[in-house]
């Protein structure tokens, strides 16, 4: 991510002589390749899929075949072989949609993969642009997911995903946000249409969407995508330099990123949190939120407490 994250992940690495990492009980912070991973159902199917995916915004907008590039494509490779399946993309993260379709397209690994891509135009007809544009760039003739991006022309668009699961071309359909001013029109539309899933931001130091977008999904049936799960470098910043709490043991947790990622996990209504993996040591890292135990509700509440004082 970020050289605030290095900086976290090397202060972990100095933390990993202390007591607590003696104590832990928990797997590997650098992963391993058993493909034990969390899965929760996607409601709408009962299918399941891994509780951690990949999010593209920002670090995959380099040209394939770059020296940008290669980086990449050792993430999602490293991804896939320890049992991950959800990438996340969109037409408007820059050269992220080629990025994944060049990825996807080297050993066809296509299909080892939930995709998940999104919508964000006005219109009818630059909709259906985009859209094909997405198929084009991804390479493939089939998407698991799009959803609405942003709450852009959200009826528009919608109508036309609906047409686009009724012909096969792609399996689920949903609405996305990624700020709080947007709650109230999401609330709205997941009572009046029967999304498969939604994407929201939701983190350990922005936890609006949990009283208002989490309980509504659960009682929707509606799957949950946490975007930001690390608020954006916010969290981060919070903890440099600082020691993970002696408690963090408790749920298997070894690094700082682990402990955010399994705070959003521990909220039932959530399916897949979607952070940012441009290298292979944070997709080893932030798989292991996968693993082991997640915070209860006692713990959730301590971890509350822990940032709220920072």
């Amino acid at each position: 991510m970020s050289l605030t994250r290095r900086a976290v992940l090397a202060g972990a690495t100095a933390a990993s002589l202390s007591p607590l990492a003696g104590r832990a009980q928990g797997p590997d912070p650098r992963g391993s390749d058993s493909k034990d991973l969390l899965q929760r159902p996607i409601p709408s199917s009962g299918e399941q899929v891994p509780v951690i995916g990949i999010g593209t915004s920002r670090r995959y907008n380099v040209e394939p075949g770059s020296e940008g590039f290669a980086p990449l494509r050792e993430a999602v490779v490293r991804f896939l072989d320890l049992g991950g399946r959800v990438i996340d993309t969109a037409p408007d993260y820059g050269r992220a949609e080629e990025v994944t379709g060049a990825i996807m397209a080297e050993g066809d690994l296509r299909k080892r993969v939930f995709l998940c891509t999104k919508v964000a135009a006005q219109g009818r007809e630059a909709g259906q642009a985009q859209i094909a544009q997405s198929f084009r760039r991804l390479r493939t003739d089939r998407i698991d997911l799009i959803a609405v991006h942003n709450l852009i022309d959200t009826d528009t668009q919608l109508a036309a995903l609906k047409a686009l699961k009724e012909a096969g071309r792609i399996r689920y359909l949903g609405a996305t946000t990624w700020v709080e001013r947007q709650y109230g029109d999401l609330e709205d539309l997941m009572r009046r249409e029967r999304l498969d899933v939604i994407q929201v931001n939701y983190a350990l130091d922005a936890r609006e969407a949990a009283a208002r977008i989490l309980p509504l999904a659960r009682d929707r049936g509606t799957a949950v995508m946490v975007n930001v799960p690390f608020g954006r470098e916010r969290l981060f910043n919070l903890v440099k330099g600082k020691d993970l709490p002696p408690f963090a043991a408790e749920f298997d947790c070894a690094t700082w990123p682990q402990f955010f990622l399994k705070y959003v996990l521990s909220h039932e209504a959530v399916t897949c949190p979607v952070p940012g993996m441009a290298q292979r040591r944070y997709v080893e890292d932030n798989l292991g939120a996968a693993r082991g135990r997640l915070p209860d509700a006692a713990q959730r509440r301590k971890m509350e407490e822990w940032i709220d004082g920072l």
